[in-house]
């Protein structure tokens, strides 16, 4: 084959697949991730996204992994989008490792969250954001660690924390705000995942509900979010009900997405822009974090 003729071969796969790429749909790249131990567990661990430099400290966002409380990780968790979309935007971001079930119980878990939170509050100038505006998210599972430790002030005060260290907290439909009805409504194929990790007792499952936790203290603000599934819209209506009740602002969110679709792509899609739950999260977060 002619060298001349080769090349241009080349040249045209070259500009092809450059063509190919332009049409693809573009995820923005996540900034390099620094993994960090908050504690001595192999799975105490976080990734922090340090956010673009700017002339102030930047709002943190710490975020949750969800997993039937049992598996998910720090770093395939957070979606495509989310990483990006928030350090783009100006945050600093965090997604925290935390135990998980059943060689750990729930209460440890949330344990977790809280002690990963205040790891990060005490390295706030070293890491590069602002103390003062710091805001969790959990999806799922995570979402229902997330929405415990923003009720339960136990846990926060156990790791040396005032619940008003949080400016707020955002949930990514969850389902198991109150654990004794969500045993009762849920899908039967978790059942054996919500035994597995609130047991049988009513008094513990109890313990472990954000909805009979939403008596004042909590933290200042929740945003929670949820698609079209009818477990999930029961239990984030009743924990914004009860939280209502408690004096505690909350905005409640419903989208379009049916099942376990739904419920993945409201993860994995927010940060996009063209996903409708995404300008709801960045005015929420402007308006609480005061940007």
């Amino acid at each position: 084959m002619p060298r001349s003729f080769a090349a241009m071969r080349s040249l045209l796969a070259s500009l092809a697949l450059a063509g190919m790429a332009l049409a693809a749909p573009a995820v923005a790249a996540s900034p390099p991730a620094q993994e960090l131990a908050y504690g001595v567990d192999p799975l105490q661990r976080l990734d922090y996204y340090a956010a673009p430099v700017s002339h102030e400290p930047p709002p943190l966002i710490v975020f949750v992994h969800g997993g039937g409380w049992k598996r998910g990780d720090k770093g395939n968790a957070t979606g495509a989008e989310k990483v990006a979309h928030f350090h783009a935007a100006g945050y600093a971001f965090a997604s925290i490792d935390y135990r998980l079930v059943p060689q750990a119980t729930v209460e440890n878990q949330a344990q977790d969250v809280a002690d990963a939170l205040a790891w990060l509050l005490s390295r706030a100038g070293k890491l590069g954001f602002d103390p003062d505006r710091v805001v969790l998210m959990g999806h799922s599972a995570g979402a229902h660690l997330a929405a415990l430790v923003g009720t339960d002030p136990r846990y926060l005060r156990h790791a040396g924390l005032e619940e008003t260290r949080l400016k707020g907290v955002v949930l990514l439909d969850g389902a198991a705000y109150d654990v004794p009805r969500q045993l009762d409504i849920g899908a039967p194929l978790m059942h054996g995942t919500y035994v597995q990790a609130f047991g049988t007792d009513p008094v513990r499952q109890r313990a472990l509900s954000p909805t009979d936790q939403a008596a004042a203290p909590n933290a200042p603000a929740f945003l929670i979010l949820h698609v079209d599934r009818a477990d999930g819209i029961a239990q984030s209506d009743e924990l914004a009900a009860a939280l209502e009740k408690a004096g505690t602002p909350v905005e409640l969110k419903g989208f379009a997405g049916k099942g376990l679709r739904g419920h993945m792509q409201i993860n994995r899609e927010l940060g996009d822009p063209s996903y409708p739950a995404t300008p709801v999260v960045d005015a929420w977060l402007e308006r609480v974090l005061g940007r």
